[in-house]
C-alpha cells in the first residue's frame, strides 16, 4: 500500500509539473483589427478573425490569441494612446501609412526575416514590396491589395439622367467635364451631391484622389520629398470644389469622415461615394445596384490610390510574444488552406502570385483588376505622412468653411506638411 501510495503521489506530482510546464509555455498575443475582413452573414466585427485565431490555436496550441476590434474613426487615437502607455497590441492589421510611421519611430519589430527570396519572388512587385518598407527595413507583412475607386448608385444616376455622362465601357474612365455634367443632372433632379468629407482623417485617401485627379495634380513629387498639392493644378481643383459646394452641387462634409460618408451612400442619401473599395463593398451591402468607376480626370486617365493590407508586430520587449506574433501573421497570410480564404475575406487581390486568380468568372473583379493599371505612386510611406493627413483635412475644412482663402490654406498646408523634410 505504501508503494502504491508513493506511486500515486509521484504520478500526481508529474502531472502537476506537466500542467505547470504547459501553462508556463503558453504565450498570449493580442491582435487588434480594423474592419477590413468581411464578416459572415452580417456578423459582428471580429467574428471572422476569431475563426482564424481558432484555426491558428489548433495548429499552435501553446499560443493563444486575444482579438480586439477597433474602428477607423477612433482606432488611430486609441492606438497612439496604447503605444504611449506601453499597452500596444502584439499584432496590428492595417495599411502602410500608419505602420511604416510606427516602424520609423522605433515601435515595431523588424520583419526582414519574413521577406525571404522565395516570398519576394512570389509577390513579384517592387511597388508592393516597397510599400512594406521604409527603404531600409520591412515593417509590414502584406496579404492583399486593391484599388480605391468611386461607387455610384445606379438608380439615382439613371433616374436623374446623370448616367448619360458615365462611361460604362471598358475600364470606365471618364473626364472631369463629364463628371461636372453628371453633377448638374443630379442637382436638377433634386439629388444631393457627393460629400467632400473632412471632419477628420478617416478615409482621407478618397478626398485626396478626388482633388488630385480633377486637373492632374500630384499629392507628392516623384522624388517623394515634398507634398505638392500647392501646384497650379491642385489650387484649381480646390477652387472648383469650393465653387461646387457653394452652388449646392457638392456637400461640404465638414463634420463627417469617410465612414459616415459610406453610411450615407449605403442608405441611399448620397448618390455616390468617393471612398469605395473592396473592403467597403464587403462590409456594406446595399439595396441598390452599384456602378464602380475610377475617379474622373481632366484627360480621362486617372491615377488611383490603392490599399495594401498587412500586419505589423509591435515591440513589447518580449521575444516570445514577438516570435508568436510572427507565427500568427505567417499563418494568416501564407497557410496553404487558410491563406487564400483570408485574402477572399479582405475582398482584395492576393499579393502572392502563387495563389492565382481567386475571382475567376467574377466580372466586377475583372473590372477592378483592370483598374490596377492606373495605380499612382505610393506616397504613404513618405516622411511626415501622418502629419500630412492631419494638415490635409484641416486644409479642406478651412477652405469649405471659409475661415481661410484657398491660397492661404494651401500655403499653410504645404509648409506644415513639408516640415518633415526641412529637418
Amino acid at each position: 500500500m505504501k508503494k502504491l501510495l508513493a506511486l500515486v503521489l509521484t504520478m500526481i506530482m508529474v502531472l502537476s509539473m506537466a500542467s505547470f510546464a504547459v501553462a508556463e509555455g503558453t504565450t498570449t498575443v493580442t491582435w487588434w483589427v480594423f474592419p477590413t475582413f468581411g464578416q459572415p452573414d452580417g456578423a459582428a466585427p471580429g467574428t471572422y478573425e476569431r475563426t482564424i485565431a481558432d484555426a491558428f490555436e489548433a495548429k499552435f496550441p501553446n499560443i493563444k490569441v486575444e482579438i480586439e476590434t477597433i474602428d477607423f474613426q477612433n482606432g488611430p487615437d486609441k492606438l497612439i494612446s496604447a503605444i504611449e502607455g506601453g499597452t500596444a497590441p502584439d499584432v496590428l492589421f492595417d495599411a502602410p501609412g500608419r505602420i511604416i510611421e510606427y516602424g520609423k519611430n522605433g515601435k515595431l519589430v523588424s520583419l526582414d526575416d519574413l521577406f525571404t527570396d522565395e516570398f519576394k519572388a512570389d509577390v513579384a512587385s517592387e511597388d508592393l514590396l516597397g510599400a512594406c518598407s521604409d527603404g531600409t527595413t520591412y515593417w509590414m507583412y502584406p496579404i492583399s491589395s486593391s484599388p480605391f475607386f468611386m461607387s455610384l448608385n445606379k438608380d439615382k444616376f439613371e433616374s436623374s439622367g446623370a448616367i448619360e455622362f458615365v462611361n460604362l465601357e471598358g475600364d470606365r474612365t471618364w473626364s472631369t467635364e463629364d463628371f461636372l455634367k453628371a453633377l448638374d443632372k443630379l442637382n436638377e433632379a433634386g439629388e444631393l451631391g457627393g460629400s467632400v468629407y473632412c471632419g477628420g482623417q478617416g478615409g482621407d485617401q478618397g478626398t485626396r484622389a478626388f482633388v488630385a485627379n480633377l486637373y492632374g495634380a500630384r499629392i507628392a513629387n516623384e522624388a517623394k520629398d515634398s507634398y505638392t498639392i500647392g501646384s497650379d493644378e491642385g489650387v484649381k481643383a480646390l477652387g472648383l470644389i469650393k465653387e461646387l459646394v457653394d452652388a449646392g452641387k457638392l456637400e461640404a462634409g465638414t463634420d463627417i469622415v469617410a465612414g459616415d460618408e459610406i453610411k450615407l451612400y449605403v442608405q441611399g442619401i448620397l448618390p455616390y461615394s468617393i471612398c469605395w473599395g473592396t473592403s467597403a463593398a464587403a462590409n456594406n451591402p446595399t439595396d441598390f445596384e452599384k456602378i464602380s468607376v475610377p475617379f474622373p480626370s481632366d484627360d480621362s486617365v486617372p491615377e488611383l490610390e490603392y490599399l495594401v493590407n498587412g500586419f505589423c508586430v509591435f515591440n513589447n520587449n518580449d521575444d516570445a510574444r514577438a516570435n508568436a506574433a510572427k507565427e500568427l501573421i505567417k499563418f494568416i497570410c501564407d497557410d496553404e488552406e487558410f491563406g487564400p480564404k483570408n485574402v477572399l475575406a479582405t475582398g482584395a487581390f492576393p499579393v502572392r502570385t502563387s495563389f492565382g486568380n481567386l475571382y475567376e468568372g467574377n466580372p466586377e473583379y475583372e473590372l477592378l483588376s483592370a483598374f490596377t493599371k492606373y495605380y499612382g505612386p505610393y506616397y504613404n510611406t513618405m516622411d511626415g505622412f501622418a502629419n500630412m493627413r492631419f494638415e490635409w483635412w484641416n486644409m479642406l475644412q478651412s477652405i469649405l468653411v471659409g475661415t481661410k482663402d484657398i491660397p492661404t490654406a494651401v500655403a499653410d498646408y504645404t509648409t506644415n506638411s513639408n516640415a518633415a523634410f526641412a529637418k
